[in-house]
């Protein structure tokens, strides 16, 4: 078989098909255009729900978040023990007449006094 002849029959094939199923053709190409291409795809639609539902769950950790520092905040501005408990855990504030022991778990020795946190006396 020639290419001339391969190419006639290829032909006859594909006229054959578009004759008898035109809707056919017309659906899938509707369907591909829908489902696959284009910026309203329903993949596309999907993906920018995904990321909407992403966003919303990131929105929900920031208002967590915000819900406890207003707490904390709140707490702060009534108890001068508070501001004193969080002085100490978080910045390693002592009194004058205190000394303070930081106690690490880490596996690795400070290089000098300064970065350990610790008061050299």
């Amino acid at each position: 078989m020639d290419r001339k002849e391969f190419l006639r029959k290829t032909k006859k094939v594909v006229k054959t098909i578009i004759n008898v199923n035109k809707y056919l053709v017309v659906l899938a190409l509707g369907v591909l255009l829908v489902g696959f291409i284009g910026d309203n795809s329903v993949v596309s639609h999907l993906q920018k729900k995904q990321y909407i539902n992403e966003l919303k769950a990131e929105i929900a950790r920031n208002e967590n978040i915000t819900k406890a520092n207003t707490e904390q905040i709140a707490r702060l501005k009534q108890d001068k023990k508070a501001v004193e408990k969080v002085a100490r855990e978080h910045f390693f504030m002592k009194m004058d007449d205190e000394d303070v022991f930081v106690l690490s778990d880490d596996s690795t020795a400070p290089e000098s006094p300064a970065e350990s946190n610790e008061t050299v006396e």
